[in-house]
């Protein structure tokens, strides 16, 4: 148990690039923030799922990776150095606008003024393979979820299983720095995108990648949590072990609002509802942001999630401090973030 006790304006649910930039825009208006985030590291999806997927519907970047918007937004807030709690799932939430106190499940407690949901989806994890010694290779590395790099495979016999963007985005990043790239799925088809399962066609045909189907997982082998093997099996039972120092197991995120579904917010699926105009929720001094925000004419789209931050940020800021006018100011007429 953690058992940290912060005070600030704003705690922040969520540290994708919504919440990220979340923190840029009550830092503009002088409002401190905590960032929450149930991942151990900052990003979210972008972090956990694509760190090199091209994105090319940001502002002024025709294209940039997910890990590298992700740093760039990190140099954005870094004048404002707002803690972070890492690792860390909110559970509950008390109090009211102006003084509420937040805990998360490693007993850690942020009292604040208001609130900001950025939580994607949800609090997610790793979908987990039923594999028997499981635990004891996450422990040593050898069997891994999310990657923010290519070049930490860099070498490595790598057996990767899924058949979805995420799997087949990583065999065509690691075909030339890996050692070797084992693709395992139980079908013969992937579900990834067009251009991508084309370009893994490609890569297969010229023994870049070993296409591994129809076949599942079906035992770990090794000692003291450092792979040897991967054990796959068909749907007949025979079955084929490959070797390998990593295993990347990408079946999916297993996403749900989890404890924010108790904290009294009007709800629109799995989404939470929100004013476009304010991103306030049912509850007063409690906003949501980005994917997680439903409202009419809602887009799906990092960019919209900047905008929401943006807006969410002013309609705090009367919260926090109700006896002062805020008068809207470019960032031009703002100064430089951390300056006076």
């Amino acid at each position: 148990m953690s058992e940290t006790s912060l005070q600030t304006d704003v705690a922040i649910v969520g540290a994708g690039p919504a919440g990220l930039f979340a923190v840029f825009e009550l830092g503009m208006l002088r409002l401190g923030a905590v960032l929450i985030d149930a991942l151990d590291v900052v990003g979210g999806q972008c972090t956990a799922l694509y760190p090199e997927k091209p994105i090319y519907d940001i502002p002024a970047h025709p294209e940039i990776t997910a890990g590298a918007l992700v740093e760039q937004l990190e140099m954005q807030i870094a004048p404002f150095a707002a803690p972070r709690l890492l690792g860390e799932r909110a559970v509950t939430l008390e109090g009211n606008a102006g003084a509420f106190t937040l805990t998360t499940d490693r007993g850690s407690v942020v009292r604040c003024k208001a609130v900001i949901i950025a939580a994607g989806s949800g609090a997610f994890g790793p979908n987990r393979p039923p594999l028997e010694r499981l635990a004891e290779f996450e422990a040593g590395g050898a069997v891994r979820y999310y990657l923010r790099q290519r070049e930490e495979m860099r070498a490595k016999r790598v057996v990767i299983a899924g058949g979805g963007d995420a799997a087949v985005d990583w065999a065509l990043a690691l075909a030339d720095v890996a050692a070797s790239v084992h693709l395992v799925h139980r079908r013969a088809k992937f579900r990834a995108a067009p251009e991508s399962a084309a370009r893994l066609a490609e890569l297969a045909a010229q023994g870049a990648v070993d296409l591994v189907t129809p076949f599942q997982l079906h035992a770990l082998h090794g000692e003291g949590g450092k792979l040897a093997f991967v054990e796959v099996a068909d749907l007949d039972g025979a079955s084929r072990r490959i070797e390998a120092d990593v295993l990347l197991a990408f079946f999916g995120l297993a996403a749900d609002l989890g404890p924010l579904a108790g904290w009294g917010l009007e709800l629109a699926g799995h989404q939470i509802a929100v004013d476009p105009a304010t991103g306030a929720t049912s509850r007063k001094g409690v906003f949501a942001i980005g994917d997680i925000a439903a409202a009419p004419g809602k887009l799906k789209l990092i960019l919209q999630g900047f905008a929401e931050a943006a807006v969410a940020a002013h309609a705090i800021h009367p919260i926090v401090h109700p006896e002062q006018a805020l008068h809207f100011a470019y960032s031009t007429s703002l100064g430089r973030p951390g300056g006076d």
